[in-house]
């Protein structure tokens, strides 16, 4: 037993006769016995410290990553952008890792002044005024965006775009089962565009992507006029890295901003940790969910940086509350305000301008070799679906023994609406003429 416990036999001893027991056994008396192990675990042989390692590590080089092995072409919600080395030296450091919520303004400046930032650099983006301190990730900023309008508008339904992320609407799914939100897909055209129902004065808000699921940029101002004919709130679910190039959902009308975070700086992690971007129009302000960092002076005229607003949050509000997302990811938010501060303005449309181009290449070169019929009728930013003679799925698999993670297959939990089968291939700024040429070799002869 001392192997397993931090204790000596005589720290347990006197622990059970503090209990009143003779044997640790008897802890487990109230377990039924059909459910007992009666034997001893049948555990592999014991390994030093060394060997422990030394086999963890042979499982983790089993694994192909984007960083290592495989050239990334794969988006869909999470892109493999450069991470500056900035970012990743100042973001691991102790300071920001090892910190816990800021609730005690004096012992945490640093931290609430780091997220002060970044939800000024995500307002800027989103063209919003008011932007929280972060969500969990992409998923859960829309849920919480549905549960903001639903308690605005006191209504229960929301349309969504089936060219929303499809993992996105299955979370928001999941969540609606709980205050009875009602939630309808609008499907979508062949050119890739949502086909709205008319105008519905029960909708609580209209969620559309921009630019969607399947990389096309939708004619956004058809749904602000759709939201305001129906009373409802239109939600926005944008991609920060085309805000580069493109308007801002402030500037389109939107009253919700949402995003995934994950393109500022955060790798891709295998999924995660990533970042929910959350931003509203100022008379949304005491319905935002989760933490508001605000900046005002102390007794001394300095600026000083606490949470505030906090009347809003489910710990005090409790059953008024619309929300109960209490908290953020700080460590990513504060990824994300070093890497657009590494970026600068010049920077981030650099990023952006260079994933378009290299979209627009590999469409030319795909177009050259016949693995593409035309370009869409409806413009895309950096990434779009190709449907190949082969089924997606078999062409991702064996695009990774040529060294390539080829792309999303639009099959299964991924299906939409008359792109089903087809390939979702995504550019970045980090890649190259030769590896996009490349990428195209290996295709023509992987989907004959």
């Amino acid at each position: 037993m001392s192997s397993f416990t931090p204790h000596t036999p005589d720290e347990v001893k006197s622990m059970l006769e503090f209990m009143g027991l003779t044997s640790v056994e008897q802890l487990y008396d109230t377990i039924p016995t059909a459910l007992q192990l009666r034997r001893a675990l049948d555990l592999p042989e014991a390994l030093s410290e060394v060997e422990v390692i030394e086999e963890l590590g042979a499982y983790g080089k089993r694994n192909r990553s984007s960083s290592n092995d495989l050239i990334c072409f794969a988006g869909g919600g999470s892109y493999d952008h450069d991470i500056a080395t900035v970012t990743s030296t100042l973001g691991l450091r102790g300071e920001f890792v090892t910190a816990y919520t800021p609730y005690q303004p004096e012992v945490a400046q640093g931290v609430l002044q780091a997220i002060f930032e970044f939800q000024t650099m995500i307002s800027r983006i989103s063209g919003l005024a008011i932007t929280n301190a972060s969500l969990y990730d992409g998923g859960s900023a829309l849920v919480e965006a549905i549960n903001l309008a639903c308690a605005k508008t006191r209504r229960g339904k929301v349309i969504i775009s089936e060219a929303v992320n499809p993992n996105w609407r299955g979370v928001a799914a999941t969540f609606a089962e709980g205050p009875e939100h009602e939630i309808i897909t609008a499907a979508i055209d062949k050119e890739g565009r949502t086909i709205w129902p008319e105008a519905d004065s029960k909708v609580a808000a209209y969620v559309v992507a921009y630019p969607n699921y399947l990389g096309f940029i939708e004619d956004i101002s058809a749904v602000r006029k759709l939201a305001s004919d129906s009373g409802a709130l239109m939600i926005v679910a944008y991609d920060p890295i085309a805000i580069s190039l493109l308007k801002s959902p402030g500037e389109l009308g939107a009253d919700i901003a949402i995003a995934e975070g994950q393109p500022l700086g955060i790798p891709l992690s295998y999924g995660g940790p990533y970042l929910g971007l959350f931003s509203v129009t100022m008379d949304l302000v005491r319905l935002l969910p989760g933490r508001l960092v605000g900046e005002t002076v102390d007794t001394h005229d300095r600026t000083s940086y606490v949470t505030t607003l906090r009347a809003r949050e489910q710990d005090i509000r409790r059953e008024k509350a619309s929300s109960n997302v209490c908290t953020n990811q700080t460590l990513m938010a504060v990824w994300a305000a070093i890497q657009m501060s590494w970026w600068g303005r010049e920077g981030f449309y650099e990023v952006g301008r260079s994933s378009l181009s290299s979209r627009v290449y590999l469409e030319d070169r795909l177009l050259e070799e016949g693995l593409l019929d035309k370009k869409g009728g409806v413009p895309t930013f950096r990434e779009f679906p190709v449907r190949l003679p082969k089924d997606a799925s078999e062409v991702v698999e064996a695009m990774i023994g040529e060294g390539f993670l080829a792309g999303v297959a639009l099959e299964g939990a991924n299906s939409i609406t008359n792109f089903d089968g087809s390939l979702l291939i995504a550019l970045t700024e980090k890649r190259t003429k030769a590896q996009i040429d490349s990428f195209v070799k290996s295709l023509k002869e992987v989907a004959k």
